[in-house]
């Protein structure tokens, strides 16, 4: 869905100002490579945060702790 809708938004800007509609199909890779590795970096820091949470959780993961219910 979330494709199409580019593509009709595309569309609607090719009829309203067609070099600014090709600058940006030729721009979008372009684009794209640039920004993946900065999404490689994100994703490798979610993990690495996620190491970290479960390295600090765990003496209380060991130890068995529930929080008391209500």
């Amino acid at each position: 869905m979330k494709a199409l809708l580019v593509f009709f938004v595309w569309c609607v800007l090719f009829v309203l100002c067609w070099p600014l509609a090709l600058l940006a199909l030729f721009l979008a890779p372009i684009v794209w490579l640039i920004s993946l590795p900065l999404r490689l970096v994100g994703i490798c820091l979610g993990g690495l945060f996620a190491f970290v949470r479960a390295l600090v959780f765990l003496p209380a993961r060991v130890l068995a702790w529930r929080p008391a219910t209500a």
